[in-house]
C-alpha cells in the first residue's frame, strides 16, 4: 500500500503467470485486475508474457492526498518497463466511473506514461458510491470491451 512500490503479491502473480504460460502456452497471458487489485494487472506487465492487460477500478494505494491518487504501485523501474512495453505496442485497457473517489487521479497517470496504448473506459457515475464496473453496478458495455479486448490480444491469428 506504499506509494512508489509494487506489491510483492505482483511478484508472486508473475511467477503464475509464466508457470501457466508455459503449461498451456498460447500467445500470452491476460490480466484482470478490480479494486485493491486493479493496478496488479499493470504490474504485472512489467513481463512479456503478459500481452491483455485489464486496470478495472484500480483503488491501490487508497486514495489519500495528491500523491496517493495518482500513484500506480509501481517501482520506478516497472515504471521504465512498462513505458517500453506500451511503445512497442502492448496495450492496456482501464474501466472506472468517471466520479469514483476510490481511483483518484490514476487514470491521468496512466495516459501521461502510456500515452496512446492506454485504452480508458470512463462510465457515468449515477450513485455516489459507483465503483464496481465489472461486478456489483455492471456495465454490459464494460464486460463487452473487457472481453472483446481479452478475445483480440489473446487469440493467435
Amino acid at each position: 500500500m506504499a506509494i512508489g512500490h509494487a506489491s510483492p503479491v505482483v511478484t508472486w502473480l508473475r511467477a503464475l503467470a509464466k508457470h501457466l504460460h508455459r503449461q498451456i502456452g498460447g500467445v500470452g497471458v491476460g490480466a484482470v485486475g478490480m479494486c485493491f487489485s486493479g493496478g496488479f494487472a499493470l504490474g504485472m506487465m512489467v513481463d512479456d508474457i503478459v500481452v491483455a492487460p485489464v486496470l478495472s477500478q484500480p483503488s491501490l494505494p487508497f486514495s489519500f492526498g495528491q500523491r496517493r491518487s495518482a500513484d500506480l504501485g509501481l517501482s520506478p523501474d516497472d515504471k521504465i518497463a512498462i513505458t517500453k512495453r506500451a511503445a512497442d505496442g502492448c496495450q492496456v485497457l482501464g474501466l472506472k466511473f468517471d466520479q469514483d473517489k476510490l481511483v483518484g487521479t490514476r487514470f491521468d497517470t496512466l495516459r501521461t506514461l502510456l500515452g496512446d496504448a492506454f485504452i480508458a473506459v470512463e462510465f457515468p457515475s449515477t450513485a455516489k458510491n459507483d465503483h464496481s464496473v465489472l461486478t456489483e453496478q455492471r456495465q454490459e458495455e464494460g464486460v463487452a470491451k473487457v472481453i472483446d479486448f481479452l478475445r483480440q490480444k489473446l487469440q493467435r491469428s
